[in-house]
């Protein structure tokens, strides 16, 4: 028998260390060639590793949330033969093993995926409050600040039947939650909480969880925490008019939703902000502040922001300039698709010039969206809402939408901001401009 160490790989484009995102053995499992390790994540995206060889594993070189350089040992497997290392495992190595439990080898992410969003982080979510008071924590399956390991389908549930899956007890592979762990769970908890009911509803709560920030959660903290050091941003808010351009997007879609898709808004400002940006080059650009240049731009490579399950990203539109309505139809919903199944590329995560983010029936009123860097603007959309106007001196009913919109003050004046906007503002009030070149 020998020891096979696979070391950390060069992933290219300069990446000099790597942060272990989630491994997906543990010490003492046998694995097979090709075999995934684990997930480490670059400044763009979560890549795979798989094993090069067949055997036992001894170590792991690390613990997920930890960064781990280029060439640094990744893991140590037992292996028939004579293996490329000296029995005896570096001391750090062997602490891992030792130390750490064999569920904190267990991934905490959601199911792999051979490329994942880099804009995002995964990161374990804050224990949700239950919402039924029919099924009560029964005992702790796991550990203090362990994150049950469960697929988002199955999160998704538990959130609707007001279950904490940290007191759901796993019996799948490597204490994975299953559909059958849920619906046993349900079934005691609610046979020990009838008549205790009114009890439990006003009891004091003092459970604590310790989250630890890594994964793609901890590169968007880092995304955001950079963008609002480096960038001086002002937000600028003005109300338009959609009434007209809601009857046209449904006439649209009455007449064409089935042959070409349904239309939301977002294709309709999406060619407003392509009209608007060709006054207004400065505003269309990315802005490299430690080489003191900016690079303004012919085509838009619009981002648009996604919320996924594991958190916010941003993929990409590319040459929206040369899309109709439903080509940049097509184009979110494909991109959204990908980033929301986790499989999106890096290209479709790099590369924007200008962001547009929405929050759909969640928008609020004004928000103060924070400039994707190293871009110079970013596009907010807030809630629709049928509101009293005044039109000709008579009140009427008109939809109303507040666009909030960032921009960076070193490379964007006020005045240009206000009148970007103000273009926007006339496309999408008068829609029909929007196919008058």
């Amino acid at each position: 028998m020998g020891i096979h160490v696979i070391k950390m790989p060069d992933i290219g484009e300069g990446i000099a260390e790597v942060e272990v995102v989630v491994w997906h053995v543990k010490p003492g499992d046998v694995v097979v060639e090709d075999q995934i390790l684990a997930d480490v994540m670059t400044d763009k995206a979560t890549i795979e590793i798989p094993s090069s060889v067949a055997g036992t594993v001894l170590a792991l070189g690390g613990k997920a949330g930890e960064l781990m350089a280029v060439g640094a040992e990744l893991i140590r497997i037992e292996i028939e033969g004579k293996g490329n290392a000296a029995p005896n495992a570096p001391a750090a190595v062997a602490a891992v093993a030792q130390s750490a439990p064999i569920a904190a080898a267990v991934p905490e992410a959601p199911p792999k995926v051979a490329t994942k969003a880099a804009a995002t982080i995964e990161v374990a979510a804050p224990a949700k409050v239950s919402k039924a008071t029919t099924v009560a924590p029964m005992s702790a399956a796991r550990q203090a600040g362990e994150k049950p390991i469960a697929s988002p389908a199955l999160r998704r549930r538990a959130w609707d039947l007001g279950v904490e899956l940290q007191f759901v007890h796993g019996t799948g592979a490597a204490g994975r939650i299953v559909q059958q762990d849920l619906d046993d769970y349900v079934a005691r908890g609610t046979q020990q909480a009838v008549g205790s009911q009114a009890g439990n509803r006003y009891r004091q709560r003092h459970e604590e969880e310790a989250v630890p920030v890594i994964g793609l959660r901890r590169k968007i903290a880092q995304k955001m925490q950079e963008s609002k050091r480096r960038i001086p941003h002002f937000t600028y808010v003005e109300e338009i008019d959609m009434t007209e351009l809601e009857a046209l997007r449904t006439n649209l879609n009455t007449k064409w939703a089935k042959e070409r898709g349904r239309l939301t808004v977002l294709p309709f400002l999406m060619r407003a902000m392509v009209l608007a940006l060709r006054d207004f080059p400065q505003i269309n650009a990315r802005f490299d502040d430690d080489a003191g240049i900016v690079t303004r731009y012919g085509a838009v490579h619009i981002g648009v922001a996604t919320q996924t399950e594991n958190g916010l990203i941003v993929p990409v539109v590319r040459h929206a300039e040369a899309l109709d309505l439903w080509g940049s139809a097509a184009e979110v919903t494909r991109q959204a698709d990908g980033a929301r199944s986790g499989k999106a590329s890096r290209e479709d995560l790099s590369g924007s010039t200008i962001t547009l983010t929405s929050l759909g029936t969640l928008g609020g009123i004004v928000s103060t969206p924070v400039i994707n860097h190293p871009e110079v603007a970013i596009v907010g959309v807030n809630r629709m809402v049928l509101r009293p106007m005044i039109r000709g001196g008579a009140v009427v009913a008109r939809q109303m939408m507040n666009l909030s919109s960032s921009f960076d003050h070193r490379v964007v004046d006020g005045m240009h901001a206000a009148e970007f906007i103000q273009a926007i503002r006339g496309y999408l009030e008068c829609p029909a401009t929007l196919f008058t070149e």
